[in-house]
């Protein structure tokens, strides 16, 4: 699916990958599979990409259910309102009804390693986001002990990394406080998790929103979309790592020399399936099921 069709609702927003429709007083979430890639939506769709988003955020809503809420009502097609009842083959293993949430303007980033922009960073100041490190650090390192480095968003969409007083500016300082501690606090239950199935939690993103005046975790959660995941067995630090995610479709448009002007490429067959079945591969080890097709 690489565009939602749902005439009995109206579009709340659409982003990169996700299809948000009203649904009365709440939202449902619809995960396409568009592929982006250096800001860009490729033109070729990644088969159950989105299936692989939504199953692996459920995996993780139930297993931090006890830490954090979350926005999750159900992803039960025949618990969904009427209307939606009839559409299971648009929406069975792809979509889940949610709360509507206030989402906080900042993205809670934890890194446990030293990669992407945050690599970049070091390499010019020796910190990320405010936070000092070591000399000497090498691409992909391990750091010390896990750091918070939130993130905004631009109108180009690109992340732009913030000190964590900016974002007590933007959030408030005592919250800003309780998301910092709530994030490092799920990100080492995750990592704790993900490695027992043989994955390194690189570095993730959480989303906060506000329900009730409660905090809940929102949007979705350790995914490859949202996080670097490392196979544990060819981790090597030194230079970049193989990963669960996008790699073969950036190494592909990194080899024809795109300009990451519009309009996109298409990818290639093989170039599809094989990062299709990184994505696949990421849910069935973290999870221990198959993917629902």
């Amino acid at each position: 699916m690489t565009q939602s069709e749902l005439s009995a609702l109206t579009l709340h927003a659409k982003g990169k990958v996700r299809d948000i429709y009203e649904a009365g007083d709440d939202l449902l979430f619809l995960a396409a599979d568009r592929i982006s890639a250096f800001d860009h939506i490729l033109a070729t769709e990644i088969p159950d990409k989105g299936k692989v988003l939504t199953q692996l955020s459920l995996f993780w809503f139930d297993y931090l259910r006890d830490v954090v809420p979350n926005h999750l009502i159900t992803a039960r097609v025949e618990e969904y309102p009427e209307p939606l009842r009839y559409l299971p083959d648009q929406l069975r293993g792809r979509s889940m009804l949610v709360r509507r949430a206030k989402m906080f303007p900042v993205e809670c980033v934890v890194r446990g390693y030293l990669s992407g922009s945050g690599w970049k960073d070091y390499g010019q100041t020796q910190s990320i986001c405010g936070n000092n490190l070591p000399a000497g650090l090498r691409e992909s390192d391990r750091l010390p002990e896990p750091i918070f480095t939130p993130a905004t968003k631009s109108n180009t969409g690109h992340d732009i990394n913030i000190p964590f007083d900016e974002m007590a500016r933007l959030v408030g300082g005592e919250r800003a406080e309780t998301l910092r501690d709530l994030s490092l606090r799920i990100y080492a239950l995750a990592v704790e998790h993900a490695r027992s199935r043989g994955i390194i939690v690189a570095d993730t993103k959480f989303e906060f929103g506000s329900v009730n005046g409660k905090i809940v975790l929102a949007d979705e959660v350790l995914t490859p979309d949202s996080s670097r995941l490392w196979p544990v067995e060819s981790y090597r630090p030194g230079g970049p790592q193989s990963s669960y995610d996008k790699q073969f479709v950036r190494d592909y448009l990194e080899s024809i020399h795109w300009d990451k002007n519009p309009p996109a490429p298409a990818l290639p067959e093989d170039v599809v399936c094989k990062t299709r079945e990184k994505y696949i591969q990421a849910y069935r080890q973290i999870s221990g099921k198959e993917l629902e097709l």
